[in-house]
């Protein structure tokens, strides 16, 4: 059975199985202790309200220390293992897994909350650092089952990726922090028009970085920079060609934040969880956990020579 003391005696296999080192995984911890005890004092494990003694794990539970649960959901999130698979990992029935899961994962994503790095859902509610003035949005999309319903099946066909998607936008920094999620939609919606639908708020005289995916996507007072299409039959200047080098080196900040959340394997390979509203919650929890890893392992781009003149 996997458990928390025997994994983290290997430090490639504790990153590789968690996307987290001990010295992360303790930090997260700390919050993700507190919402469980708070939890299990007020709830039995199967969610009903306790009325008598609290809980005590039993003898022989899979997991049978704070550490082995955190373990159990990260490991979940890092590899999307079929549920009989982490059962087995855990050494508990498929049910149990099923159980557990659905029990700890709004937990995390309660902890990352109370750590203040989950990205925010409303544009209304977001707070910037004085001085933030250079953003990045971009879409990602994430393929799911093929719906069985026909009509259904058209709302989450994507033309782009040539299969059933869901799709969110994302807005982050120039550290690669994700500052803002938007809900999840079909895949067939187009990332411009997600984006009118979030309500963009951000500082007068700020920079938006952008692909072409976003093509007529405006805010007031705020500077748009976007790559040029190559015109039909034709050939962009150099110095077109140029400015568009500047703009992929600035631009790759936003694909490596995106990089940072598919990470995780349940955000980048197909997502088998058909609890109602697993699919919008998950993608917010492994933002989360990008942001929490960046206070650790932060990645400090030098901005072009281009752009500082």
């Amino acid at each position: 059975m996997t458990k928390y003391k025997k994994l983290v005696k290997s430090k490639t296999k504790f990153l590789a199985m968690t996307g987290y080192t001990d010295e992360e995984f303790q930090a997260l911890l700390a919050y993700f202790s507190v919402r469980f005890y708070a939890y299990t004092e007020a709830h039995t494990l199967e969610g009903k309200e306790r009325t008598r003694r609290g809980h005590i794990p039993y003898k022989n539970s899979p997991l049978p220390t704070i550490e082995d649960k955190l373990l159990f959901i990260l490991i979940y999130l890092k590899t999307n293992n079929l549920q009989s698979v982490q059962a087995e990992l855990f050494g508990m029935h498929q049910s149990e897994a099923n159980q557990w899961i659905h029990l700890l994962a709004p937990l995390l994503n309660l902890a990352l909350a109370d750590s203040g790095h989950l990205p925010v859902r409303s544009m209304e509610e977001l707070e910037l650092e004085e001085n933030s003035n250079l953003f990045f949005h971009d879409g990602t999309e994430r393929p799911i089952q093929r719906p069985t319903d026909n009509d259904v099946q058209k709302e989450f066909y994507s033309g782009k990726r040539k299969q059933h998607t869901i799709k969110n936008n994302v807005l982050s920094d120039v550290v690669c922090y994700i500052l803002f999620l938007s809900p999840t939609v079909a895949g067939k919606m187009h990332d411009k028009k997600l984006a009118d639908e979030c309500n963009y708020s951000l500082p007068d005289d700020s920079i938006l970085v952008q692909d072409t995916g976003f093509q007529g996507f405006d805010l007031h007072n705020v500077a748009i920079l976007q790559p040029q299409k190559k015109p039909r039959n034709g050939e962009l200047a150099d110095d077109e060609k140029a400015l568009n080098s500047l703009i992929s080196r600035l631009r790759v900040r936003v694909e490596h934040a995106i990089g940072g959340v598919k990470r995780y394997r349940i955000i980048k390979d197909k997502i088998r969880n058909w609890k109602r509203g697993f699919r919008d919650a998950v993608v917010e929890t492994c933002c989360g956990l990008h942001n929490f890893r960046l206070q650790f392992r932060p990645w400090n781009y030098a901005l072009p020579d281009e752009f500082l003149i």
